[in-house]
């Protein structure tokens, strides 16, 4: 059994900015949902907890049930009672497709690793990550790019490299300024056609070898795919409008949170022009009606 010594553990998490990549897959013979997520740094979920002496776990804000049910799944897998506090703070929008739900358990699931010195394996972080919240996205894995069955808990693909580096200009798709976000859990699960599955493999492929060469040319198309293809399922208004700005700015592509209300204009990051192509790109978007904007870029 793990010790603690009276200290508080302390843990921080990533968010990210909705996916590159989300739809059906093959693995090991049955078809898995699963998803590529876009890292984003703007915002992050810290969580602390410390150990305690009576018989419960108590979570401050007390809504946060997600983060308190994940800090008892990491106390249960290291044998530990769940006794303590967790406190949680963010600076994340919720509702928007910033995977704040997320970012909260795993924030919370390093504290109490933190709190006892006791690491877990990042396969079986994101294990108790989904049972904490149904269905998680994959920001535990910091180091490379993985197709992650996000309702199972286990890795369909590793790419073995992480995304090829991007400079986002991230934008609120409700015209105007910022919408009421989407409820994730009201939303039915998406239902895709053969054709649509067929489609996925064929961007999997694609997505593969971008991640491979490091060409954010096929990213981009990956991830505009993807999007044309949730347009079924939660549609971005004027998305025909979007992709025409995103070819005259000069962007690899358009990338959207699958489950949220914010949507990228995707650039090469190294690309000597990208400056002007994002400041460019933000005058289209606000003559457009699109006037919430942000920027980030990622490691690559």
């Amino acid at each position: 059994m793990s010790r603690n010594d009276g200290r508080t553990g302390r843990a921080s998490a990533p968010v990210h900015h909705g996916e590159i990549l989300q739809g059906v897959f093959s693995h090991k013979g049955i078809l898995h949902r699963g998803l590529v997520t876009l890292p984003c740094a703007l915002y992050s979920v810290r969580a602390s907890f410390t150990p305690g002496n009576d018989s419960s776990l108590t979570v401050f804000p007390r809504w946060k049930s997600k983060a308190k049910r994940a800090a008892e799944l990491a106390l249960a897998e290291l044998g530990l009672p769940a006794h303590g506090h967790l406190g949680v703070s963010d600076d994340v929008p919720l509702r928007r497709g910033f995977g704040s739900s997320t970012g909260d358990v795993l924030a919370s699931i390093g504290a109490v690793q933190e709190a006892f010195s006791s690491p877990l394996p990042t396969e079986t972080v994101a294990r108790l990550a989904v049972k904490a919240e149904r269905a998680s996205d994959s920001v535990m894995f910091t180091s490379t790019t993985v197709l992650f069955a996000h309702r199972d808990g286990e890795v369909i693909e590793d790419f073995g490299y992480p995304l090829p580096p991007l400079r986002v200009l991230g934008f609120g798709s409700a015209p105007g300024a910022a919408g009421d976000g989407v409820d994730t859990l009201a939303l039915p699960s998406a239902r895709y056609s053969p054709e649509e599955i067929r489609r996925f493999a064929e961007l999997r492929t694609v997505l593969r070898r971008a991640v491979l060469t490091k060409d954010v040319g096929l990213l981009g198309e990956v991830a505009t795919a993807s999007a044309r293809i949730n347009q079924r399922r939660l549609p971005i208004p004027w998305f025909e409008r979007i992709l025409s700005i995103a070819e005259e700015a000069g962007a690899v592509g358009v990338q959207a949170a699958h489950s949220g209300d914010i949507a990228g204009l995707l650039f090469d990051r190294d690309d000597l022009a990208v400056d002007s192509r994002t400041t460019h790109a933000q005058a289209l978007l606000r003559d457009a009606g699109m006037t919430e904007h942000w920027e980030f870029s990622t490691d690559g």
